[in-house]
């Protein structure tokens, strides 16, 4: 045998015998604090504990605010629980890593997402692009083309609104909005004059519009489309001046107690796996390439708003309390 073949060899036997590190066994326990809804953080757990069956995953499930506020309240005590976060914003992610709780992972699998899902530093990743726009139950009248067709008279009383308080989305539209000029807070104002309601959540607002309680309502797309396949009898709107939108962002926290174990959620989350699993739920992901979940059209282009982060986290506290002081919770 030459020894240019057998060195080909050994080197290949090699590359198979040493797989990359990312995919090597680990084992142990994982505390997951997450935002999603309890289905698909269920789906997500399963198939991370399919791919690494050694690990346990403890799961925190609540809106982001509320995650981040427990949180917050964790650090204070000095006392971090989760390994990893899987939220909504990045604003809250841009937070984190401001404050120097965010670990690096460097050799995270980016390859094929765009640069602008994940952060430069590498420190959390977007997972999938969550639109938000209008829902309107088919038994309504009049059909909004653009949020400020919301604060005309013919809406009075029916709208639902999800509250920045509780979702991360939310809050993230909040900001954006109210830091537009043919918005801002004066378009704001109109909705709580126009006697839109402020419910808990993305689901609330949902189980509103679905139930014909109120005939339209603020909500993100995947649940949206995913109620109308299941028969619920609404429409999705996508405004004329565009959808603001979340990238829904994983992360490990530096005082992780099992950093390999965390790194392998990450792993999962970008793998192609783990994007057609947010395919499969009705989302669409943040690698392309994967394909794009049944109810989006084939060629369709989703116009979204501009959105500053670091702008939006700067007011975010602030646009908080301003909400809260128009809606009441």
């Amino acid at each position: 045998m030459a020894l240019r073949t057998l060195q080909f060899l050994v080197l290949s036997l090699c590359l198979i015998a040493v797989p990359p590190a990312y995919s090597q066994a680990v084992k142990g326990k994982i505390v997951l604090y997450t935002s999603q809804p309890e289905r698909d953080a269920t789906q997500t757990v399963e198939g991370y504990k399919a791919a690494n069956p050694g690990v346990e995953v403890e799961i925190f499930r609540s809106g982001t605010t509320e995650v981040m506020s427990k949180l917050a309240a964790e650090f204070a005590a000095g006392q971090p629980k989760p390994d990893v976060l899987l939220i909504a914003d990045a604003a809250s992610m841009e937070q984190l890593k401001a404050d120097g709780r965010l670990l690096a992972y460097p050799g995270a699998p980016v390859e094929g997402f765009e640069p602008s899902s994940f952060d430069a530093d590498r420190t959390y990743f977007g997972s999938k692009l969550i639109t938000t726009g209008i829902v309107v139950n088919t038994a309504a009248k009049e059909r909004p083309k653009s949020w400020a067709d919301l604060s005309k008279p013919e809406f009075k009383g029916q709208i639902a609104l999800p509250s920045p308080l509780y979702s991360g989305a939310a809050a993230i539209m909040l900001g954006t909005m109210s830091a537009r000029p043919d918005l801002g807070w004066g378009y704001i104002e109109k909705l709580r004059a126009n006697e839109a309601s402020a419910v808990r959540g993305n689901g609330a607002v949902l189980k509103s519009v679905a139930t014909g309680e109120k005939g339209y309502g603020v909500l993100v797309d995947f649940m949206a489309y995913n109620a109308k396949a299941q028969g619920s009898p609404i429409e999705f709107i996508v405004p004329n001046e565009g959808a603001p939108a979340v990238t829904e962002p994983v992360a490990i926290l530096k005082t992780s107690q099992n950093v390999p174990a965390a790194k392998a959620f990450i792993d999962f989350i970008l793998s192609d796996q783990g994007q057609k699993l947010a395919v499969k739920m009705g989302y669409v992901p943040a690698k392309a390439n994967v394909g794009m979940p049944a109810w989006m059209p084939s060629g369709t282009t989703i116009k979204l708003m501009p959105i500053d982060i670091k702008a939006v986290l700067q007011t975010s506290e602030a646009d908080k309390k301003r909400f809260s002081s128009l809606f009441g919770n």
